[in-house]
């Protein structure tokens, strides 16, 4: 629900992961942003392909930021085909932040074979701050009135695996938490 960015896409080559990398650690350290460096030796992904479920398992590298304490971390998590698939939600974070992550993809866009970028607050396409200002407004109105309509409802919870839930409801599940943003990898 809440405003969220989507991006796939494929490196241009195998080096082409280690320049977005480091473009990425650059500008989030020019702005300040915690980041970290990984590699997994085997691990999966849960991916859609064709609106088709499917997983990849094998090794990873890449990248987590951490933007903003109220954003989900920016994770550019490359499989051995050089190919990434995430999302970042920003809704909590406000425009700022949203803009510097679409700031950071343009960056490294021309470093991407492809990349496709859906931006549920549409700045991406119009570059029109007003218009994201209102998508993250209306969005905040609707988790607002669910809050009312579901007085058991409570949001937005981090979630242990970074991600935020707008809204949840009933008791607590074990595997929320509230832990710091910096502890969450």
């Amino acid at each position: 629900m809440g405003i969220t960015i989507h991006f796939e896409g494929k490196a241009t080559e195998r080096r082409g992961v280690d320049a977005i990398v480091a473009e990425a650690e650059s500008y989030a350290g020019s702005l300040g942003w915690p980041f970290q460096r990984f590699a997994n030796t085997q691990i999966t992904l849960r991916r859609v392909r064709n609106e088709e479920d499917w997983d990849y398992t094998g090794p990873t590298r890449g990248v987590v930021l951490q933007p903003h304490p109220d954003s989900e971390p920016l994770r550019l998590e490359f499989d051995s085909d050089s190919y990434v698939q995430e999302f970042v939600k920003t809704q909590f974070a406000g425009p700022e932040t949203h803009i510097a992550i679409v700031t950071l993809l343009r960056r490294v866009q021309p470093l991407f074979e492809s990349l496709e970028v859906t931006d549920e607050g549409e700045f991406w396409i119009t570059n029109d701050r007003t218009l994201l200002e209102k998508q993250i407004d209306r969005c905040a109105a609707e988790i607002d009135r669910l809050k009312q309509d579901q007085p058991t409802a409570r949001g937005p919870v981090r979630l242990e695996s970074g991600r935020i839930a707008d809204l949840i409801t009933g008791a607590p599940e074990p595997s929320l938490t509230r832990r710091p943003w910096w502890k969450l990898w």
